[in-house]
């Protein structure tokens, strides 16, 4: 084996036997550590900061675009974020452990399902490090050690983070290896990761499109998917016209380049000569290109004709898709062509046209009357998220703690036997 297959080889095969300790760890325990990893991480931000600072140096002089290294930066909000994502964590339910469904059967035997970790879980991402914290936190409290691959544009920040927590582990004599960080930036890292399924039970990919098609069609592993979030707001001939520019904005200016970020608007034709001007007046006011239909670039003269490619574009930037539609249904029939399954939002005053796109619209997230922007774990109650899957096998949306456990069957007899 070359170095980079025997060192990930090495990591995997530790990361499976911390997996069989954490098995038997008591929720106290895995609290209590989760609680030291937060206080670790507050009092050594200068530590981290000085390994992001690398980063960031590093991406500006690779020409990283604004919204990338927003994405790589570890600002004070994002600390917070994170320490307070692992104090979120510590105080849920433990979900492993839990027995649901005991039912008698006719010959006496008692049949339940128990909830039980998945075991190793493979996270390869992108450019934001937080997601090493969240996705460490998330894991141990379901019982499942983390094998972490990040971008090689935040390898300092990602190892930083990775031995504080680690620290934190051995400190409550906890094996280290259930957390991890890869230190290969080389690509040839992950697809020998994908391999190892002997290891590894699942992969959870978080990136750019090009990274998820990458994983999923080299994985050996299963892969819990989202290749894009093209995320809609359809606003409602009978919607808020101040409303909707509220929830407009919100998705489309307050992080532009996330993955809940608003993609695509779609406005009913019945209000188009009322309400887009006052909304593009409103994004054109915050930088933000409109990419428009015909008969939006005729409302908004200073917006620019919409190509083909831009309905389903993740632009991930200041730019927003425009179109102008009959009514629900072809606002529906458009998320249907050109959405990702990630999160659509509907903007109404009519309670038959909110449930019937609550209904009928295939996404992880539907909302009538907020933000795609609260399509997030911790805004869901979920704490910390390890990702947002756009697949239906095991999970869809934000996935928290129980998104990461899995159940058995279990039995109770008295010594019955078939006959």
């Amino acid at each position: 084996m070359s170095t980079i297959e025997e060192t990930i080889k090495t990591m995997a095969i530790a990361a499976k036997q911390a997996a069989h300790k954490l098995i038997s760890l008591s929720t106290e325990r895995k609290n209590r550590v989760l609680l030291r990893m937060a206080d670790a991480l507050a009092a050594q931000q200068e530590f981290i900061r000085g390994e992001n600072d690398k980063d960031l140096e590093a991406g500006r002089d690779k020409g990283l675009s604004k919204a990338m290294l927003d994405r790589l930066t570890l600002s004070d909000k994002v600390m917070a974020s994170m320490i307070s994502g692992l104090q979120e964590v510590a105080a849920l339910p433990d979900p492993v452990g839990e027995v649901t469904e005991m039912v008698k059967r006719p010959n006496g035997i008692m049949v339940g399902r128990m909830r039980i970790p998945l075991g190793v879980i493979g996270m390869i991402y992108e450019s934001r490090p937080n997601v090493t914290v969240d996705a460490a936190a998330l894991c141990l409290k379901a019982g499942n050690s983390i094998l972490l691959r990040g971008g090689s544009e935040a390898i300092h920040s990602n190892l930083a983070l990775a031995r504080v927590l680690q620290e934190c582990l051995a400190a409550e004599n906890i094996d280290a290896a259930a957390i991890q960080v890869i230190p290969v930036t080389d690509r040839a890292a992950v697809t020998y990761m994908l391999g190892l399924e002997e290891q590894i039970d699942l992969i959870i990919p978080r990136g750019g499109e090009g990274l998820i098609r990458f994983v999923a069609e080299n994985s050996r592993i299963p892969v819990l998917k989202h290749y894009k979030g093209v995320c809609h707001v359809f606003v409602d001939d009978t919607a808020d016209h101040a409303m909707a520019i509220n929830i407009v904005m919100n998705g489309k200016v307050q992080r532009p380049g996330v993955c809940n970020s608003l993609e695509t608007l779609l406005v009913h034709e019945a209000i188009a000569a009322a309400f887009l001007p006052r909304v593009g007046e409103a994004l054109a006011g915050a930088g933000v290109e409109i990419r428009g239909c015909p008969r939006t670039c005729a409302l908004l003269p200073y917006a620019r004709a919409a190509m083909d490619s831009d309905w389903g574009m993740e632009f991930l930037d200041l730019i927003l898709a425009v179109k102008v539609v009959p009514d629900l249904e072809s606002a529906m029939q458009h998320i249907v062509t050109h959405g990702s399954q990630h999160t659509e939002a509907i903007v109404t005053n009519s309670y038959a046209n909110g449930q019937r796109f609550l209904r009928e619209v295939d996404a992880s997230a539907v909302m009538i009357n907020a933000s795609t922007r609260f399509s997030d774990g911790g805004q869901f109650g979920l704490g910390a998220e390890i990702g947002i899957s756009t697949t239906k096998l095991h999970a869809y949306g934000p996935m928290g703690l129980k998104e990461l456990t899995t159940r058995k069957f279990i039995v109770y007899g008295e010594g019955q036997v078939r006959v």
